[in-house]
């Protein structure tokens, strides 16, 4: 695996040759380019929800209730990008996360990446349904092979807005929470998918979600 210092370096290189080509996920005032997934038992056990029965959009932010459990995905797939977003808890710390590349059927939980944004534990990776991912071995949760903890902890309290960058190059990816380097890993598949923002409990805010390409 490359040693920190090496792939911050090449995230230096590969994002900005991508200038100008920024896409925005959220244009701030709906969910055009999103679509959606909530699991069919609980409150949604007859299948009637709608997307807006949990995704709200108001004051150029996305408000996710957090119940029942599912996501928002784009439309669209992406393979190499720099990715970033704001999120916060609304009322309380919970959890939620970031899936990138998500591929096949829609399910609870679709074969993805996740960085996890559980309150504490944001920059942990959580590989879903299969999806492959090599870390320092170190940080692989005894309890759970596919849980990969972060390398430090840089959240903001409950209640204020914080930063995601994501780096998906190649089979590469690099987390950063408030422009601290808090994880990354090599060996993902190199394929393109979906963005997905999870309900996974409790209500939890996005703002500025943005996309910029790297172009081989």
């Amino acid at each position: 695996m490359r040693t920190l210092a090496v792939a911050a370096f090449a995230v230096a290189l590969a994002v900005p040759a991508a200038v100008g080509d920024e896409i925005k996920l959220f244009n701030g005032k709906d969910l055009s380019g999103w679509t959606f997934f909530l699991d069919k038992s609980g409150p949604n056990a007859d299948g009637s929800m709608k997307m807006e029965d949990v995704w709200q959009v108001e004051g150029g932010k996305i408000r996710c209730s957090g119940v029942p459990n599912g996501y928002i995905r784009t439309t669209a797939d992406y393979k190499d990008f720099g990715l970033t977003l704001e999120w916060r808890w609304a009322e309380k710390p919970g959890n939620s996360g970031v899936l990138l590349r998500v591929t096949g059927p829609d399910k609870i939980w679709p074969k993805t990446v996740e960085v996890q944004l559980m309150s504490g534990n944001a920059g942990d990776f959580w590989l879903m349904d299969g999806a492959p991912l090599d870390t320092d071995p170190s940080r692989t949760d005894p309890k759970a092979a596919n849980h990969r903890a972060k390398m430090k902890a840089a959240e903001k309290p409950a209640g204020e807005w914080n930063l995601y960058e994501i780096t998906m190059d190649g089979s590469w990816v690099l987390l950063k929470v408030n422009g601290e380097v808090v994880n990354e890993g090599t060996g993902a598949e190199e394929v393109a998918g979906k963005i997905a923002l999870q309900s996974e409990g409790a209500p939890i805010e996005f703002r500025n979600i943005r996309l910029t390409p790297i172009r081989k």
